[in-house]
């Protein structure tokens, strides 16, 4: 037995709530880092955290853009723009004093060459750079320390972060992946992923 349809509805009037005007831009894809799926709780094994578990994966299924020794640099799955990199040690540690010096060194060498493949790739007006570092600070997975390059255009901001707690982002993952990996191998820079 089937289960009864709905009639269509002709007038908007007919339904709950009143309209508003607005457009609506579904991002159901969110919910899951909404929702902390995914998501390693403080203490809890390292083999659940996406950031130790995307080194294991193919390059353009984990986003990754380039692999150093110690460190490696991937996009962000919910940028802020495109080309929002993530600057990661292989090593599980949430906190950045904890970092080795030689892991230290290699997420500054990292983030220096994002900041320069970004700029040949993508020629952004500026850059936020920043580590947030404990839940309370903003780090949306705090088990694993990561540092955020996010670079910028005059204009790039608009209403809907403000208004609809929504962000359009123009570029897809896989191709802006690709573009950046391009970009750091044109470079000569070690450690370029598979474009």
């Amino acid at each position: 037995m089937s289960a009864p349809q709905q009639p269509p509805v002709e007038d908007e009037s007919t339904l709950a709530g009143e309209a508003d005007g607005f457009e609506r831009l579904w991002t159901p894809h969110r919910m899951v880092y909404i929702n902390g799926e995914s998501k390693p709780a403080p203490g809890e094994e390292d083999h659940a955290c996406p950031f130790c578990r995307a080194p294991t994966l193919a390059d353009e299924q984990s986003l990754i853009v380039a692999r150093g020794d110690l460190a490696y640099v991937l996009l962000n799955l919910y940028p802020y723009n495109p080309g929002h990199l993530l600057v990661c040690p292989y090593r599980h540690t949430s906190s950045y004093v904890d970092l080795r010096d030689d892991e230290a060194a290699e997420v500054a060498s990292l983030t220096q060459t994002s900041l320069r493949v970004l700029a040949d790739a993508s020629a952004p007006h500026g850059f936020n750079l920043g580590i947030n570092q404990g839940e309370v600070a903003g780090a949306g997975i705090a088990a694993h320390l990561h540092q955020h390059v996010v670079p910028r255009w005059r204009g790039d901001a608009n209403f809907l972060p403000v208004v609809g707690r929504t962000k359009a982002v123009p570029a897809l993952l896989a191709d802006t992946r690709a573009t950046l990996a391009s970009a750091w191998a044109a470079r000569g820079e070690p450690g370029a992923a598979t474009p």
